[in-house]
């Protein structure tokens, strides 16, 4: 792994291009100085990559599978049935492969500067994913992030069945998490911060108070309130009051 309260409504008038220097202020904003907490995606978000395409390419399918990401984070599949579709093709793959592709992940630039930040004022950070708990119980170790939530792999004498343990992971898991740990958390709802990449983190971005699509597919960048089109994630703090 390398390290390279209730609700308040958006105003979509307040939108901005994609570069936080010339946004529009919001006097509404998270303040930084307050504790807070800061919900994140995994795959394209926290990390560079998108692991089920490393896992991909390493079963020899590559392309077949991220062929399957693209269209559940365009929205134009339902994300259930592609990662589904996309796990059955792991079968049989040595449970040794996650190491592998651990080990070639990259940190989004910015990612943990952005973590130690929001930590150093008395924030906590969360990431719900898509993948798989093998991948982002290491991440979240390595990141020193508070909460995670992600899908877990099944394994049979130490290979991959090409099904998953356990409840999965989906849009609306992900906006539950966000409530419930600011809930658990203490934090308001005009304290939160949501970042992702995929449709299946529009609920989640539209919920928080400050929600962000970061570098991402056309129909997320459409609906959520703010954008970041460079990949640094030290950006964000430029939205915080």
């Amino acid at each position: 792994m390398s390290f390279q309260d209730s609700h308040v409504p958006h105003d979509d008038s307040n939108r901005d291009d994609g570069n936080p220097s010339e946004r529009m202020p919001d006097p509404a904003a998270p303040r930084l100085a307050d504790p807070g907490l800061m919900v994140m995606d995994v795959d394209s978000t926290l990390i560079d990559e998108e692991v089920i395409d490393e896992l991909g390419k390493a079963a020899g399918l590559g392309e077949r599978i991220a062929r399957l990401t693209r269209q559940a984070m365009e929205g134009g599949i339902d994300f259930r049935q592609a990662l589904d579709a996309g796990v059955s093709l792991l079968e049989g793959l040595p449970l040794s492969v996650l190491d592998d592709v651990y080990a070639g992940l990259h940190f989004t630039p910015g990612a943990v500067d952005l973590i130690d930040t929001l930590h150093s004022h008395g924030w906590k950070v969360g990431v719900v994913s898509g993948g798989f708990h093998e991948i982002v119980d290491r991440l979240a170790h390595d990141a020193r992030i508070d909460h995670w939530l992600a899908n877990g792999l099944g394994v049979r004498d130490g290979v991959l069945t090409g099904r998953l343990r356990g409840d999965v992971v989906t849009r609306d898991t992900k906006l539950a998490a966000l409530r419930q740990w600011a809930h658990d958390d203490g934090i308001p709802m005009s304290q939160t911060v949501a970042i992702g990449d995929g449709a299946n983190d529009v609920p989640m971005i539209r919920e928080a108070r400050l929600g962000i699509a970061f570098c991402a597919k056309p129909g997320v960048q459409k609906a959520a309130p703010h954008r970041i089109n460079v990949r640094d994630l030290r950006l964000v703090l430029d939205y915080l009051r």
